[in-house]
């Protein structure tokens, strides 16, 4: 029986009821709607990156979409002197790195700088991916979804799907208020995702946008560089802080077929380099050594936004953004990893010596499964952790991913 520790990058989680895997677009709405039409529970998941699920047997239906897709339906290169947009369309479970490889291998600049994020093309735009100066939102044409409400397909445009930071309509659809889950559109979301067209820009170049990855090119932010180079300077930058997948994973039988073969020994490449690098031998089946800090949700909470009043009270060193409160009023951004390390949570903190969840040794913002974690164990790393933040600094982090039974 297949369990959620199966098919997450945290890799915990309990077994599944019913694990269905559509291959067909109409097959997958059949499957949500019998769902609903029975009134079990439902989860819809991508590449299970951003998902933490309790460890007690799920009595209800997951459903994985097996169509990944990906066409350009026009010319991949425009006619000099015309307009340079492209249009690609991936299905809802092409896996979303393999989205990005096939745009930088088709000439197109876009979504280079959000290279190497778990999951699918459908979870990208509900949670809006976002990195190195990229949102998945600055190229989304239009989503096409199937609407749970009115038993209907739609096409959602960018007006629609009010994006910002980490958000989406098709996000707020799961929760009454931040954090505080729908009684009736939770743990997925009102509106389930079929397909994704983007505008893409047929460029072999792209825009440096972050100043970390300006530093890793030895340019400047806004220089002009490969697409290719930008996604290759992208994914080291990930993988020195353990925020890529563990492409182990996909030796699973459960993962078969999520990810594009050439992909994943792509993948496994740059791990085995990883990892002889550190002297890090293979296993005994010949695959590289996994690395624990990459059995995470990435990021496990949202850097805070606060009214100007409560950011006032921020110590002096506290990073500050401009950023827009849910209410429409101007807020303060702060930096959740900055929180939590001067909290006392710095990286590799655990709750015990002999505990199997901690901090990444890498990144203070990301919580990892080191090889026997459950749910329960990363639960109770992550409510240390808040309780933490909130007495040092008044401040209540809240959980990234979909968190089910835990953290409620």
């Amino acid at each position: 029986m297949t369990s959620f520790a199966d098919i997450t990058t945290m890799g915990v989680g309990g077994e599944i009821a019913y694990f269905i895997e559509p291959t067909t677009r109409v097959g997958l709405i059949e499957a949500v709607e019998d769902a609903d039409s029975k009134g079990l529970p439902l989860v819809v998941i991508g590449g299970g990156s951003n998902m933490l699920i309790a460890d007690t047997p799920f009595n209800g239906v997951v459903v994985r979409d097996a169509r990944r897709l990906i066409t350009v339906p026009d010319e991949a290169a425009p006619v000099e002197g015309q307009d340079r947009t492209v249009h690609v369309n991936a299905e809802a479970g092409a896996n979303w790195d393999d989205f990005v490889a096939f745009t930088v291998e088709l000439g197109l600049e876009g979504v280079e700088g959000l290279s190497g994020i778990p999951g699918t093309v459908g979870a990208s735009v509900v949670q809006n991916i976002g990195a190195y100066g990229q949102e998945v939102a600055t190229s989304v044409e239009s989503v096409e979804v199937w609407d749970r409400q009115t038993k209907t397909t739609r096409e959602l445009l960018p007006e629609d799907l009010h994006f910002g930071y980490r958000y989406s309509a098709l996000k707020a659809s799961m929760y009454e208020a931040p954090g505080r889950p729908s009684s009736q559109f939770f743990p997925t979301p009102r509106y389930v995702v079929l397909s994704v067209t983007f505008a893409l820009t047929h460029s072999a170049q792209g825009t440096v946008g972050y100043g970390q990855l300006a530093k890793a090119l030895g340019v400047e932010v806004g220089d002009r560089m490969a697409t290719k180079d930008i996604r290759e300077a992208v994914l080291k930058v990930r993988a020195a802080k353990g925020m890529l997948e563990d492409p182990t994973r996909y030796a699973l039988p459960a993962m078969a077929g999520a990810k594009r073969e050439a992909n994943i020994l792509t993948d496994l490449q740059r791990l085995a380099a990883v990892n002889e690098a550190a002297h890090i031998n293979p296993t005994e089946d010949g695959l590289p050594a996994p690395d624990y800090n990459r059995h995470s949700c990435g990021s496990f909470f949202m850097n805070p936004i606060l009214p100007a009043d409560q950011a006032a009270n921020l110590p002096e060193g506290a990073p500050r953004f401009d950023a827009t409160l849910p209410n429409g009023e101007a807020g303060v951004k702060t930096s959740a990893a900055w929180l939590i390390d001067h909290a006392g949570c710095h990286k590799g903190f655990a709750v015990a010596p002999d505990a199997q969840a901690s901090l990444s040794t890498q990144h203070t913002l990301a919580l990892t499964n080191r090889g026997q974690a459950t749910a329960s164990d990363i639960e109770q790393l992550a409510r240390t952790i808040q309780q933490r933040v909130r007495e040092a600094f008044g401040i209540e982090l809240i959980p990234e991913p979909v968190c089910v039974g835990v953290l409620a």
